[in-house]
């Protein structure tokens, strides 16, 4: 009987005693899985992806301007295109300007855009531009001229600059003759290191 009631009793305490190391064994996990969703949490707070999205800049809030002025041999001449961020609040680019040429009357002329290295400069490839108040990206613009009013070459007046993601356009005076309406563009960057 005493041997019956030993056996109970060490029964009970090892039940006991693995009942508490899996209380703890619980209690650990649940602090563990605490901390994870705590880290966590803090991660994603400091994550980019649940920081606050910058809205993509409009045309309205570009200035858009020619820079360097480019020419080279075998009838190669560029521009520097520069669009400015003027709408007092930060805004993002990324990716490659919309190019469209227009005669004297502000009609659209066939135009043919090429996104990529130019003549002038290597493509910086596409980057997400986050532009403050007054700051400013460039792209290289790039066309070729056999000669003025030769077969296959159009007299442009202007230039259409569209923004990437943006439907409505910038204009700048463009007189030029660019061969087949075909021009060649990188994409916006900070500053793009041109071959004069």
């Amino acid at each position: 009987m005493n041997a019956h009631r030993k056996t109970t009793d060490l029964s009970t305490t090892t039940r006991q005693s693995t009942g508490r190391r899996l209380g703890r064994t619980v209690l650990a996990a649940a602090a563990v899985a605490a901390l994870g969703l705590a880290w966590a949490g803090t991660a994603e707070a400091a994550s980019p992806s649940a920081a606050k999205t910058t809205p993509t800049c409009s045309a309205a809030a570009l200035k858009a301007t020619f820079g360097t002025q480019l020419a080279g041999g075998m009838n190669h001449q560029g521009v520097v295109i520069t669009l400015r961020n003027l709408s007092g609040k930060t805004c993002a680019l990324r990716g490659y300007p919309g190019l469209g040429l227009e005669n004297s009357a502000h009609k659209a002329i066939t135009t043919h855009t090429h996104w990529g290295n130019t003549w002038y400069a290597k493509d910086p490839g596409k980057k997400t531009l986050v532009l403050k108040d007054g700051q400013s990206a460039e792209a290289v613009v790039a066309w070729t001229h056999a000669n003025t009013g030769t077969s296959g070459a159009v007299h442009a007046s202007y230039l259409e600059i569209t923004p990437p993601a943006s439907t409505q356009h910038k204009t700048l005076a463009f007189r030029q003759w660019v061969d087949h309406g075909d021009l060649s563009v990188t994409a916006l960057a900070r500053h793009i290191d041109v071959t004069p």
